[in-house]
């Protein structure tokens, strides 16, 4: 069974976009990703620790309306 590990920024947005977000665009503090008409904001260091992106992926799930599981992030 895998296990969620840290991931880096690049390949957070390359799955993003793969789920059909926009972007990156800059602005403010941070980069940020569009869905739709919503933003999400992307933090500009280079690798994302496990709990900073379970909580990233906790509000892409809020944008999306439904679940990321772990097999469906991997293999995007």
């Amino acid at each position: 069974m895998s296990r969620w590990t840290p991931c880096k920024r690049s390949d957070f947005i390359r799955r993003l976009r793969a789920l059909g977000f926009d972007g990156p665009f800059s602005g403010g503090r941070h980069s940020f990703m569009l869905y739709q008409d919503r933003r999400l904001a992307i933090p500009s260091n280079s690798e994302y620790s496990v709990p900073q992106l379970r909580e990233m992926l906790g509000e892409v799930e809020h944008l999306l309306g439904r679940p990321i599981r772990l097999e469906e992030w991997s293999n995007s």
